[in-house]
């Protein structure tokens, strides 16, 4: 497979796609048979696929039978969930536990994995040892949208392979050049896309939208270029995705990209109406270096609490995010860092439902 191709498959058979996929892209003439394989789906939360948050188990499933038709055996699944997450609830609602045991892979949470100091171009990086380790990795993200990003996919994923207290610090640093700079040090060999439902608008899932389609490519950037196109996105809009480029990451021209697509789309997407659909919560918050979790999680209140018809008595923006940590200030904060704050709802991160019980209070004070 060439390093500027991009392979799709359209279609409701997840593993018959994935296989199909593999096999036209002749990756078994890289493997090497004694190779030690990693598999890294993208289990942000504990929620099924279904939602549009997290990698469907099918594909993965159909990745590990290919691996092992072509005489792989040491093949370990691994990943680690946003802080405040459990990835082991995450591998068991997403039944990747249930798959490990049938399929006698090993299932590795990175959050208890050992982690070293690599340089790069943000400075030193905490990264997990497990995916430097693995004579192939292979990256299974989700195509969606995410609160801070805009999109998450490829590139984005590998925030997976990192230590949760980093995690905090790269939202510290801006997110998009830790993001970028993270695929200069954990540099998977091939990458398959799950874009059959991703949340198009909230990387936590809960609004996925059908798109019946996966993507396969070698080039991160490029298939960030692309994803970030099917959405609706200007690459100017996306900026790690450039920044990834300048790194010598990968090419984001997807105009000499060779696109081969096969079976039929089995739904019509306009991505415009997509974006169109998704109101910007974020005008109500005063946000500062928030991890995502904490803020996806308060913009998902928000769209709840609107659809109930309560959003307009929030008259004042909510505050959240690691500046306002040891602060004192007037009105609202949500979240751990904003315990300053006149009214404040304490969690790391709060639940959602803890968020919008809240809101409500707050909203009927208001009244």
């Amino acid at each position: 497979m060439k390093i500027n191709e991009i392979l799709i498959h359209h279609g409701n058979d997840m593993k018959e796609m994935a296989k199909c996929l593999l096999k036209h892209s002749e990756v078994e003439k890289e493997i090497e048979k004694n190779s030690h394989v990693g598999i890294k789906p993208n289990l942000v939360e504990a929620k099924p696929a279904s939602t549009g948050a997290t990698t469907h188990v099918e594909l993965v499933e159909a990745v590990i039978d290919f691996l092992k038709e072509i005489g792989i055996q040491k093949i370990t699944i691994m990943e680690g969930s946003w802080v405040g997450d459990s990835t082991e609830d995450a591998f068991h609602v997403c039944g990747y536990k249930k798959l490990a045991k049938e399929k006698r892979v090993e299932l590795l949470d990175l959050k208890k994995d050992t982690y070293i100091t690599k340089k790069s171009y943000e400075g030193d990086l905490k990264v997990c040892e497990a995916p430097l380790k693995v004579d192939y990795l292979i990256n299974m993200p989700v195509m969606k949208g995410h609160c801070q990003t805009g999109i998450t996919c490829a590139l984005k994923n590998m925030k997976g392979c990192i230590p949760d207290f980093e995690k905090r610090r790269y939202h510290q640093m801006g997110l998009h050049g830790p993001i970028a700079a993270v695929n200069t040090i954990v540099k998977p060999d091939l990458i398959l896309v799950d874009a059959i439902n991703g949340d198009l608008t909230y990387e936590g899932g809960g609004t996925p939208v059908p798109m019946d389609r996966i993507f396969l490519a070698k080039d991160p950037v490029l298939i960030d270029a692309w994803a970030a196109k099917t959405m609706g996105w200007n690459l100017e809009e996306i900026p790690y995705i450039q920044i990834a480029e300048k790194l010598g990451v990968g090419s984001s021209n997807i105009h000499d990209a060779i696109i081969w697509e096969i079976g039929k789309a089995t739904r019509k997407i306009n991505p415009r109406t997509l974006r169109g659909e998704a109101k910007d919560y974020g005008e109500f918050v005063d946000e500062g270096n928030a991890c995502s979790a904490c803020y996806a999680t308060l913009l998902y209140a928000l769209k709840r609490l609107d659809e109930e018809g309560k959003l307009v008595t929030i008259v004042e923006n909510l505050k959240i995010g690691q500046v306002y940590k040891g602060l004192s200030f007037p009105g609202m904060g949500v979240g751990d860092c904003t315990s300053g704050c006149d009214k404040n709802l304490p969690g790391c991160p709060p639940e959602a439902g803890a968020i919008l019980e809240f809101l409500r209070k707050e909203s009927a004070k208001g009244k």
